[in-house]
């Protein structure tokens, strides 16, 4: 172990923990039925929890035994807040003492750049956490007890909590997920509300709490609670709200008058459907309408919001809110031919740009090698299997109906398409990189035309 890198660490921490639900999954206790689940569905239902995702080859209300539905419950949140996270919360509680090396693994984890403060971060989004999830636990237990009684009800409020917080989307209350409940404002708004924290990310979360602590002191304004944002903070709630708003009011324009889904629906409830359905985008799952009904031009947003997800060092996948900001912005620079790529009045340091684009350039390969697998392997039309791919990859879980109608080799493509999106495919590619010396030599340059 200590040969390893800390990337492949979390890798392989990420793969053990999978593998282990699996197992888990297969027992005959684990299902309601009381035999023994086939080992790539189990395999499948282990990778979509602990990666997030939430697409289910066999109904997760229906199949699962209590369990089972524990099992699936742990392996959501062990993957929500990572497997180095939840070993170092362990440590804390225990009272163990955080050595570098357990320091180290933390900051590659979450992706920071500075050592200071990471045990502290660690605890505080424990302490954190379990507050949001609460909360939310609570707020749908008002619907879900008058409705199952206080057992079930309970247990189905807290599970669902913790799958929208992580962004997984995997539920146990009905077989149509949230469609039941497309009317109901406590249930959508509570959903929204958890899956918008978690995929905000936990940087996010300390600068706001920070603001919001020198509010109480009345050390600043209310008009200066923005400008005293990090920059990182800044640019995750910009983008995330122009996302979310613009995907809302893209939606609510497609499916207005779409007799499938929304033509029915008040006014008020177009928007609330139009709203979670672009919330839900941002890599959690749920649904509170059909996604095989919706429009074209609404599975085409829906897309885009997916692949875009949430926001780093959260529990939501895809590319990332500031991998798409740094792209846009250097296009717009490129295009003004300023040398410099701004955002909220800062320079981006040139490091970040190749990463950016190798981010999306790695995504983008790993999903059209995903569609042409599905494509090849199952008799699926072309608009199914690019929901599906790009749902997997950016660990979201909503599908059109492909997922159990795939067999085996689509589901083992998903498998692998939802482990990369968790892990990352490019840091699967650093961890089990070979180290070559860097190349002293400096070539000299010529000029080429592009466009």
């Amino acid at each position: 172990m200590k040969k390893l890198k800390p990337v492949q660490i979390i890798l392989m921490g990420f793969l053990l923990i999978i593998l282990i639900g699996s197992l888990l999954l297969t027992l005959p206790i684990a299902s309601k039925s009381g035999t023994a689940t086939n080992y790539v569905d189990a395999l499948f239902m282990s990778t979509t929890s602990v990666c997030v995702t939430g697409l289910v080859t066999v109904p997760t209300v229906a199949h699962w035994s209590l369990f089972g539905q524990i099992v699936i419950l742990l392996l959501i949140q062990i993957g929500g807040l990572g497997v180095i996270t939840m070993v170092m919360g362990f440590l804390l509680i225990l009272g163990k003492r955080v050595t570098m090396r357990e320091r180290i693994l933390i900051q590659e984890s979450y992706g920071l750049n500075e050592m200071s403060g990471l045990v502290k971060l660690i605890a505080r989004i424990f302490q954190g956490v379990l507050v949001v999830e609460g909360v939310g636990s609570v707020a749908m237990a008002t619907q879900f007890v008058p409705e199952f009684g206080w057992k079930y009800g309970i247990w189905a409020s807290i599970f669902n909590s913790v799958s929208a917080f992580c962004n997984a989307g995997i539920d146990i209350v009905k077989l149509d997920s949230m469609r039941s409940y497309v009317f109901n404002p406590v249930i959508n708004f509570s959903i929204m509300a958890l899956i918008t924290l978690g995929g905000l990310g936990f940087i996010v979360w300390r600068d706001c709490v920070h603001i919001i602590k020198q509010l109480w002191k009345r050390e600043i304004r209310m008009k200066d609670i923005f400008r005293k944002l990090s920059l990182h903070s800044k640019i995750v709630i910009f983008v995330s709200m122009v996302l979310v708003l613009g995907g809302a009011f893209l939606i609510f324009i497609f499916e207005y008058n779409n007799p499938k889904t929304m033509a029915d629906y008040s006014l008020w409830h177009k928007i609330q459907a139009s709203l979670f359905q672009s919330v839900t985008t941002r890599t959690a799952g749920f649904e509170s309408i059909a996604q095989a009904d919706l429009s074209e031009g609404s599975s085409l947003i829906s897309m885009i919001l997916m692949f875009i997800g949430g926001s780093p060092v959260g529990t939501a996948g895809g590319v990332k809110t500031i991998t798409l900001a740094i792209v846009v912005c250097c296009v717009i620079a490129v295009v003004k031919q300023e040398k410099q790529v701004i955002l909220f009045k800062r320079g981006i340091a040139q490091s970040f740009l190749p990463k950016a684009i190798t981010i999306i350039c790695v995504y983008l390969t790993v999903l059209l090698t995903s569609i042409l697998l599905i494509l090849i392997s199952n008799d699926s039309n072309f608009m199914e299997t690019c929901y599906e791919s790009i749902s997997a990859l950016a660990t979201v879980g909503l599908t059109k109906g492909l997922t159990p109608n795939l067999n085996n080799i689509g589901k083992i493509v998903i498998i692998c398409t939802m482990y990369l999106g968790r892990v990352g495919p490019v840091s699967l590619a650093l961890g089990f990189a070979t180290r070559r010396n860097k190349k002293l030599a400096k070539y000299p340059e010529e000029n080429i035309t592009l466009g």
